[in-house]
């Protein structure tokens, strides 16, 4: 069974990023909200043996109208949790009800220090709302004198962007954040380059060839611990193989027919392993992976 999974919240978001189902509101899938009972009943089935509960797939996660019920539910049976957000809803009281819930670790999206470097990717944000959302947290730690949740400034390295590396880690010493970390952008259309792939290769996912066209540059291994520690469920109880399968096209059992141990060690689920560990180059998902290019500031 696995010890690490993400659920998904909410298919909702409030913006528009360009590189991403939800802003780009261009699912296949059905959208909605996680319901609460189905949810305890699924954390319940895997309590005993989950370590880490991630609470994000696609989608804003506090647009979950009960999102810090869920995560108080985790936290209570002593699971570590963890979201990503983009930081518009963090008022001073949902930013206290954040610490109170137990949250271990919260992912704070900031991609630039200007607003109009900022807007270039997350479109229709708000920086002065993620940074005012940022200090709320923050506060509301000193406050409550608590240790977690664990903040961290998640920098999407983008072309825009890269110029602002050190600046984002001035500003986060300066709100007092307590960790930086630099992402390497994920960009569906590379081949022949996109104005989002960044001019320094340390944080590019992608390396321009001698004819011009770009390619990845990691070398894909028929192997991926993920298929064997790991899984994700949306928002509807579908089981997927991981989180870069964000439209659900690779669907593996869904929770409201079958428990999930019965998923797990399904025969779709070993074929699934088995084609990772044979041509994993062949499965879609797969060709755009990010493992391996992750950058820590």
């Amino acid at each position: 069974m696995p010890f690490n999974i993400s659920i998904e919240p909410t298919t909702n978001c409030n913006l528009g990023c360009p590189e991403c189902p939800s802003g780009l509101k261009s699912f296949t899938r059905p959208t909605g909200n996680l319901e609460i009972d189905f949810y305890k009943k699924t954390v319940d089935e895997l309590g005993n043996r989950l370590i880490y509960l991630y609470f994000y797939f696609q989608g804003e996660p506090y647009l979950h109208p009960k999102f810090l019920d869920l995560v108080k539910y985790a936290s209570e049976k002593k699971i570590y949790t963890v979201t990503s957000t983009n930081a518009h809803f963090l008022t001073e009281r949902k930013a206290r009800e954040t610490v109170e819930s137990g949250l271990d670790r919260i992912l704070i999206s900031i991609d630039g220090t200007t607003q109009k470097t900022y807007e270039q990717y997350r479109v229709g944000g708000s920086l002065e709302k993620v940074l005012e959302g940022a200090k709320n947290l923050v506060r509301a730690k000193r406050e409550l004198r608590s240790k977690t949740p664990h903040i961290v400034f998640q920098f999407l390295v983008v072309k825009p962007n890269e110029h602002q590396i050190e600046e984002v880690k001035q500003l986060a010493q300066e709100i007092g954040v307590d960790e930086v970390k630099l992402k390497t952008a994920q960009v569906y259309d590379f081949e022949n380059g996109n104005k989002l792939i960044p001019t320094l290769d340390k944080y590019s996912r992608y390396r321009k060839q001698a004819n011009g066209k770009y390619k990845i540059k990691n070398e894909m291994h028929n192997h991926c611990w993920k298929l064997w520690h790991s899984t994700v469920i949306t928002w509807d109880g579908k089981v997927v193989p991981c989180c870069f399968d964000k439209d659900a096209q690779h669907q593996l059992g869904d929770l409201h027919t079958k428990s999930f141990a019965e998923i797990w060690e399904s025969g779709l689920y070993q074929s699934f392993r088995s084609r990772i560990l044979k041509s994993r180059k062949e499965i879609d998902i797969c060709t755009n992976c990010s493992e391996g290019t992750k950058v820590w500031a």
